[in-house]
């Protein structure tokens, strides 16, 4: 909670020093900064708190609108807020779109101005995570089972949405020799099952796998390693 003398400090300074006191006071309520972090569609709008002591009863307001339009709408579930985040997964759920979105802060009162992002484009933004992996043993081989990451929508059926919906994504799996602390590629490619051959037999075999995006020259991070032993 707010020491009472810091709140109390700030009334008095905003009474009592005029015009110029007063724009320093919407100054220093104003938020910081203001940006997008998106995973795999997940759109989430954060900000730092302004300079001035915070407090309690800080409470934030959400707008939002698409680029080239000139009205804000507010984001009802963002308004009047206490956290420094605000989920615009659905109100951002048009990949190819570009949005604005903007916070602001009110507290005693006292409303600040609008902190506004960068134009935020999800399709080319937003962050893809690793594949999820998993390994059957099938006679002497392994068999990678590679799954690309979903998105938080939907399809007409009430299925969710693949990753690979959206873009074109090469998978590739690594071979790691824990002794030497070395990884060897031994595949890149479009399948999601890879079968890996000619195996030592009873030998231990850690895989790692990741998603590159070819048009955007990006990868995900590496998957959990997991290891199995052959027979």
């Amino acid at each position: 909670m707010m020491p009472k003398h810091c709140f109390l400090g700030f009334l008095v300074s905003f009474f009592l020093t005029g015009v110029a006191e007063t724009q320093r006071a919407h100054e220093s309520l104003k938020p910081q900064t203001a940006h997008f972090q998106s995973r795999n569609f997940y759109n989430i709008l954060h900000w730092q708190p302004g300079r001035a002591c915070a407090n309690n009863s800080s409470v934030y307001f959400v707008q939002y609108k698409v680029y080239g339009q000139k009205q804000w709408i507010n984001k009802e579930d963002c308004w009047g807020i206490q956290e420094f985040f605000c989920d615009l997964t659905n109100e951002t759920s048009e990949a190819q779109e570009a949005y604005y979105g903007r916070v602001r802060t009110a507290s005693a009162g006292i409303h600040s101005g609008w902190t506004m992002t960068q134009r935020f484009s999800p399709w080319w933004e937003t962050k893809i995570d690793p594949p999820v992996m998993n390994i059957t043993q099938v006679n002497g081989s392994l068999l990678v089972i590679l799954h690309a990451p979903n998105m938080p929508y939907r399809n007409q059926k009430g299925k969710n949405v693949s990753m690979e919906n959206s873009y074109e994504l090469v998978y590739r799996v690594f071979i790691i020799n824990n002794s030497l602390e070395k990884k060897r590629k031994v595949y890149e490619g479009a399948h999601g099952v890879v079968e890996l051959e000619a195996l030592t037999p009873h030998t231990s075999y850690c895989v790692v796998a990741e998603i590159y995006q070819p048009m955007l020259d990006r990868s995900s991070q590496k998957s959990e390693e997991k290891c199995v032993e052959t027979p």
